[in-house]
């Protein structure tokens, strides 16, 4: 098949190669969820309201793509008739892989039980752990066929972690109870909606679509939002790659700027067998972080593609920072595709929204979440393979743009 480039927007990623949907896998029966999420002003993270316990209480979590596992704090006022804490041993315990009993010193209460079992919960911000008691309560989540959504649906013994608050600190969001993790792992979100819906044709398959108001759709089928347009046409594919923690990557093969190659160790651009190097996606990361080389090659064929441009003072964390009525002006004709790639740091000042990850970075690029911005990307389990569509922009909507005051 012939080669393809991943847009995300004024820098070109050239991937291994894609197709478009098929007419056949568009009329496959409907069977998706859809949650709403919300993006925090101060800290750039995406926040998901979402029920669960009994009586249903939506509960704020951050989301993280890579995370393992839903946790949230049971320190205080975690009231719930239908909590459990399964035993050592038990088959919970065997699904979420863990054969740690936990050891609770203090009165019990939901997260401090003897006999049950543990997990490390973390906080992907700061990297902070702290081992969990592993739960199991009721999760609700808004059905939906079409652009709306619909009821709520259950989902009686999902499991998860309680984990002390002292993750929460000092960076989270202030009203945020705990993580929300879609990663690759057995009681991940996507994992347990998967497992549990399994039966009625349900696909291991969610689609993130980042906005200030977007959504993660769960499942494999069409994607509407408003005036009814079905963004999941045309979406292109390339390989998806699991690293041993769960986390998602994929293959970039080369970088292009204005459609030209720009020069680049590109040995730093393939996982090696300590799973060093490669590009990997994320929810916490605000912006792109480029291992040094490569981010001192961007922006050197950024500048010098732009030499008309003058610099501007730089504004952190960013280090290549434009006038922006000048990067505008319309005697400019050198063309940047979309918004992604550069980001209004402060007013009349427009920097490219990618930062310096230093020399000793895990993974070569890491994607963030302003780059992901108002495109459907698409993680499809089934078939190890990412989904990607241009802007949403193009098509005159954008993933603000479901109906959510239609929630019955």
């Amino acid at each position: 098949m012939a080669s393809s480039s991943l847009y995300f927007l004024l820098i070109f990623l050239s991937i291994s190669s894609f197709t478009l949907l098929s007419q056949s896998q568009t009329s496959s029966k409907l069977n998706k969820f859809v949650l709403p999420i919300h993006q925090d002003n101060k800290t750039n993270l995406y926040v998901a309201n979402i029920y669960k316990r009994t009586p249903l209480l939506q509960i704020p979590f951050v989301v993280d793509l890579n995370g393992r596992l839903l946790w949230v704090t049971c320190e205080q006022n975690y009231l719930s008739s239908t909590y459990h804490a399964p035993r050592c041993y038990s088959t919970q315990c065997a699904r979420a892989n863990t054969h740690y009993c936990h050891t609770c010193f203090s009165k019990a209460r939901p997260g401090c039980h003897n006999n049950t079992c543990g997990l490390m919960s973390v906080n992907p911000v700061t990297g902070l752990t702290a081992m969990s008691e592993l739960a199991q309560d009721v999760l609700s989540i808004y059905s939906t066929q079409g652009s709306n959504p619909g009821p709520l649906v259950k989902i009686p013994r999902f499991l998860f972690t309680c984990a002390p608050s002292l993750l929460l600190q000092p960076v989270l969001p202030g009203n945020v109870q705990g993580v929300a993790g879609l990663g690759y792992s057995p009681i991940s979100l996507p994992t347990q909606l998967a497992s549990h819906f399994g039966y009625a044709g349900f696909a291991p398959t969610f689609a993130l679509c980042l906005a200030p108001n977007g959504v993660i759709f769960f499942g494999d089928s069409l994607y509407y939002m408003l005036p009814g347009l079905d963004i999941s046409l045309p979406v292109g594919y390339t390989p998806l790659i699991i690293s041993p923690l769960g986390e998602y990557y994929i293959e970039v093969k080369s970088i292009k700027i204005n459609n030209k190659d720009v020069p680049l160790n590109t040995t730093l651009l393939s996982i090696d067998r300590r799973g060093i190097g490669g590009t990997k996606l994320s929810t916490i990361n605000p912006y792109t972080i480029l291992e040094h080389s490569i981010f001192k090659s961007i922006t050197e064929f950024f500048t010098k593609e732009l030499s008309s441009i003058p610099l501007v003072k730089l504004v952190e964390p960013f280090e290549v920072c434009f006038n922006s009525k000048m990067l505008h002006d319309q005697h400019v004709i050198w063309r940047i595709y979309g918004s992604n790639s550069l980001v209004e740091a402060t007013p009349g000042v427009s920097c490219l929204a990618f930062v310096d990850g230093g020399l000793n970075t895990r993974a070569a690029i890491v994607i963030g979440a302003y780059q992901m911005e108002n495109n459907l990307i698409q993680f499809d389990m089934a078939r190890s393979r990412l989904g990607f569509s241009s802007s949403l922009l193009f098509f005159r909507t954008s993933c603000n743009n479901l109906n959510f005051t239609a929630i019955p």
